[in-house]
């Protein structure tokens, strides 16, 4: 892929952005140390996966924890809002996020076989579409082409930590409206919702929250997609009533309970998994339908949801 093929992207989100997220990759995407929110970026040792294999293999886990890594499941999620316009009321958002395809390729299939049988008004990709934070990305993207050919209509997507942005023409390609600080209106008769995605915040640090709900009036609905949690705070001083993300895998290896081992983020644990609250921002978080290092999950199910507004009064 050559720059020409990001002009159109370019002319849309302005030749700034799309360079210093290019610089970013091409210095920075496979570093351990001093990028992004964390001082060390797991997912970049090239030893974790190796070290995580071998400990669930010494323990006698691991057969049970690869079976886990290639079963998603649906998860139910109901959001309600006094914000909500009536005729909103029971709108349905499908979620897929950290798929990882091209190491999570059991997951995938399984995924594939059932995605095209859910009813849904909007599909939303939170991110991570790619296994490792650098390197090839053609498999991901022929696993993410029979994967959005089930999905129905209409897609919406933003980048995660492993993606690169030269994955978005090919994204869009197949369909999906990628979102880079931007907001997209969302109507249903007379009334309108409006969804926001924000780019990266983790690792690239390219959100702008800001911009994104500029064009967004205060006392509106609104949702905002962000591959990371981590901006929740930023999320509710802009007013959105309802924050999807990934990212955290729920911990991926957790202990009886669910309770995770680590999370990859900087936020309280509750935020970590399912949904939470702050503030009158409603979140939730998913546990991601791939895995991250590994194919290998342990209490911790895999996962695409399925939220419904709701209107309260």
């Amino acid at each position: 892929m050559t720059d020409r093929d990001l002009q159109g992207l370019i002319e849309r989100i302005g030749a700034d952005h799309v360079a210093r997220r290019l610089a970013v990759e091409t210095e920075h995407e496979a570093q351990l140390f001093g990028q992004g929110t964390l001082l060390f970026n797991v997912e970049n040792w090239q030893l974790a996966p190796w070290i995580v294999e071998g400990a669930l293999k010494a323990a006698g886990l691991y057969g049970r924890a690869r079976r886990n890594a290639d079963r998603v499941e649906l998860r139910q999620n109901t959001v309600t809002s006094a914000n909500l316009p009536a005729s909103f009321d029971g709108f349905t958002i499908l979620q897929l996020s950290d798929l990882h395809a091209d190491i999570s390729q059991g997951a995938m299939q399984h995924l594939t076989g059932f995605v095209g049988d859910i009813a849904c008004d909007i599909c939303v990709l939170t991110g991570d579409y790619r296994g490792k934070t650098f390197g090839p990305f053609d498999t991901s993207l022929a696993l993410m082409t029979e994967l959005c050919t089930r999905l129905k209509p209409p897609l919406y997507g933003i980048l995660g930590n492993h993606d690169s942005i030269r994955m978005t023409p090919a994204l869009e390609a197949m369909g999906v409206r990628m979102l880079f600080n931007e907001s997209e209106t969302i109507a249903r008769g007379n009334d309108v919702i409006h969804l926001a995605g924000i780019d990266d915040a983790h690792f690239y640090r390219a959100d702008d929250i800001p911009k994104a709900a500029a064009t967004i009036p205060r006392d509106a609905f609104s949702v905002l997609l962000a591959h990371t949690p981590e901006s929740y705070r930023a999320a509710a001083r802009a007013g959105f009533d309802l924050m999807l993300s990934g990212h955290t895998h729920g911990g991926q290896l957790c202990l009886p309970g669910g309770i995770a081992i680590k999370l990859e983020a900087r936020l309280p644990r509750r935020m970590g998994a399912g949904a939470w609250r702050f503030e009158r921002l409603a979140g939730y978080t998913a546990t991601g339908a791939g895995t991250s290092l590994a194919p290998v999950r342990l209490n911790c199910p895999a996962e695409i949801t399925l939220h419904t507004l709701r209107r309260s009064e």
